[in-house]
């Protein structure tokens, strides 16, 4: 038996209407982008089931109608099957991985007749369902390395899956789910790795072949090594509770860099100096380590090994291993290579649609750019270029504030969850949009690697509206019963 507390009677009193309200305001934006984008002078009926526009209208209503299905079932079914649904949508990647079509280079789509679905879109939702469950259990514990691990084989199985289907842009998406290890408990130091792996690769690879006057010191490996010198002080100060400390760590790496900048009046390289003073800092760590009995100093010597190891490795992987076309992706973002013919005429073509719309924009169905098609995936991948185009700056803040909308609010659903399951799924979908939203735009805009991710409820397609859909409806519905009581 179930009863409320309260006075609420129906499902409907306790949905949280203003996401909905969100929801269908990006939906309706989203279809006039994708008419903009779209929009052929060849064919002008936008509501024609020939044309993307026309067919995106029947994408978003299957999708108003899953929603609402969800909304109408019982919420304890998430819970009870997280699992099974885990588990079939795992065996579904594996069997896509041997999929014989292949579209655009990748394995990723099931071909079904007309239809076309991208198993990937819907993995995401039900891998969340499954940290939920497994992080909700009796006696977890994200501190207990038995307990992390086995959070982070969740993740991993089906990112192995995708990157096999050669989409690797899908895979990615899943670190945006240590957003949310962060807020239910992460060392705050797993994520400050993750940020200073991203700066060592940035300003080493950037300036890897700059140097210093005459000499042979690269300032990219210069400028890596010293700020892992910097970083292991603040830890020290940080983790190790021990100011003064990491004042005399900064000071020594300061003063012994700038000592060999001006004593050095004969060419020669400064990474080995700095190499040398950080194997002394590693052997120091460790003994105070010793002295202390405080584990963090291990882990401080270990960050600053890896890191070295992390920022030698970076480059070996960009020059040795990777493909020639994600070399060059990553060199035209780094502003190593223009390539506007090439890698780069995607972001390049972008931003003068962008660019072109001014304040007010050119209007719907007026983009010069998008109309004679010079930006390539531009209804799907690189959507958000139409809308700057057509709706010019207010229309992109527009746009942008309530994608920050729907991120606050989920923000206030996830936090006045009463149960764990409810929170760590609430948090694992604003993730999820999250990622998507900064790593989308930031890729139209030049800020961002191109690994070709939608934008939710913009990018045209049914698999990822529906993914999005079922993402955000469940979440909806674990939210609507938060006040019952069952007995």
């Amino acid at each position: 038996m179930a009863t409320r507390s309260g006075k609420q009677t129906s499902i409907f009193r306790s949905i949280d209407w203003w996401t909905i309200l969100i929801y269908i305001a990006l939906l309706t934006f989203g279809w006039i982008s994708v008419c903009g984008a779209s929009y052929s002078y060849e064919t002008t009926d936008i509501f024609s089931l020939d044309t993307r526009s026309g067919m995106q209208i029947v994408w978003i209503g299957t999708s108003v109608v899953l929603g609402f299905t969800i909304l109408m079932s019982d919420d304890r079914f998430y819970d009870t099957f997280a699992y099974i649904i885990y588990a079939l949508l795992l065996l579904l990647l594996f069997f896509t991985i041997f999929n014989t079509h292949s579209i655009k280079g990748s394995r990723s789509w099931l071909v079904l007749g007309p239809l076309r679905l991208q198993p990937a879109e819907f993995a995401k939702f039900a891998t969340a369902l499954a940290l939920a469950k497994f992080m909700s259990t009796y006696g977890y514990n994200i501190h207990q390395w038995k307990h992390f691990a086995a959070t982070l084989a969740i993740i991993f199985l089906p990112m192995i899956f995708i990157i096999l289907q050669r989409e690797t842009g899908s895979a990615l998406v899943y670190f945006a789910f240590f957003l949310m290890f962060y807020r239910e408990g992460m060392p705050g130091s797993i994520l400050f790795t993750g940020v200073a792996a991203v700066i060592y690769f940035v300003v080493g690879i950037r300036f890897a072949e700059v140097y210093m006057g005459d000499s042979p010191t690269s300032i990219g490996k210069f400028t890596v090594l010293l700020l892992i010198q910097m970083f292991a002080a603040g830890m020290v100060w940080v983790y190790g509770n021990n100011k003064r400390l990491a004042w005399r760590i900064g000071l020594y790496s300061l003063g012994i860099t700038l000592l060999s900048l001006v004593l050095l009046t004969i060419p020669f390289d400064i990474v080995y100096i700095q190499l040398g003073m950080i194997a002394i800092l590693t052997g120091f760590l460790i003994y105070q380590g010793l002295s202390s009995r405080l584990r963090n100093y291990y882990f401080i010597a270990l960050f600053v090994i890896g890191s070295v190891g992390f920022s030698y490795g970076a480059d070996f992987i960009l020059n040795n291993m990777m493909e020639p076309h994600q070399r060059t992706r990553i060199n035209v973002l780094l502003g190593l290579e223009e390539d506007l013919r090439g890698a780069g005429y995607n972001v390049h073509q972008s931003e003068i649609a962008i660019g072109s719309g001014g304040l007010e924009g050119k209007g719907f169905l007026n983009g010069t750019q998008t109309k004679l098609k010079f930006v390539p995936e531009q209804d799907t991948d690189f959507i958000f270029c139409t809308v700057g185009e057509e709706e010019g700056f207010l229309g992109s803040a527009s746009v942008l504030l309530l994608f920050l909308a729907l991120i606050l609010r989920l923000i206030h659903l996830s936090e006045r969850q009463p149960f764990r399951f409810g929170r760590v799924y609430g948090y694992s979908v604003l993730s999820i949009f999250l990622f998507h939203v900064f790593i989308n735009v930031g890729m139209v805009l030049g800020l961002t690697p191109v690994i070709g991710i939608p934008l939710p409820f913009f990018s045209y397609g049914g698999s990822s509206l529906w993914g999005f859909t079922i993402l955000l409806f469940i979440f909806l519905r674990i939210d609507a019963s938060r006040n019952l009581l069952r007995s």
